[in-house]
């Protein structure tokens, strides 16, 4: 039973050596421990300041990268519009251009036909008065060729012209 109740000199050295232990440890350990375990919360609560700052900055930055994407879809989408707007005008005007230089030369073609039908008209007129002018020497030359019916002519006009 002796191991179960303490001796009293037993309790006497081992307060002794723990009051000694406790003063070794309070002058030269305990300072240096405490200062370490400050020196860490320090450090950690600096890191987690950090992280929250890094995070505030980052959830900042998201929202500026993400206004910044808004307005470059924007602009993107205005200048596809531009774009279109101008590629519709630019087709537009080259329909109406040439629909203009198909009428002009749609124009200028009839004219042309107009001049070269004018022109065929004018030729064949010219070509039935010569023929018919040859064929009337033709015929007075056959009728003349006698002169009996050539003074039968010349009194048929004087006839003719009395009556007028």
């Amino acid at each position: 039973m002796e191991l179960i109740q303490p001796g009293l000199g037993l309790m006497f050295w081992m307060t002794i050596t723990f009051g000694l232990v406790l003063f070794v440890l309070t002058k030269f350990a305990w300072k240096p421990i405490l200062k370490a375990l400050k020196e860490r919360e320090n450090s950690i609560e600096d890191a987690l300041n950090s992280a929250q700052k890094a995070k505030l900055e980052i959830q900042k930055s998201q929202a500026e990268n993400q206004k910044i994407l808004e307005e470059a879809r924007l602009e993107r989408d205005k200048v596809l519009k531009d774009a279109q707007a101008t590629a519709t005008s630019i087709i537009n005007q080259a329909k109406d251009k040439a629909g203009d230089e198909a009428a002009k030369q749609l124009d200028s073609a009839r004219l042309s036909i107009q001049s070269e039908k004018n022109a065929a008209l004018t030729e064949i007129r010219n070509l039935v008065g010569n023929l018919s002018v040859d064929i009337a020497e033709k015929i007075v030359r056959k009728e003349l060729q006698s002169e009996s019916s050539s003074q039968a002519l010349v009194q048929q006009y004087l006839n003719e012209a009395k009556l007028n």
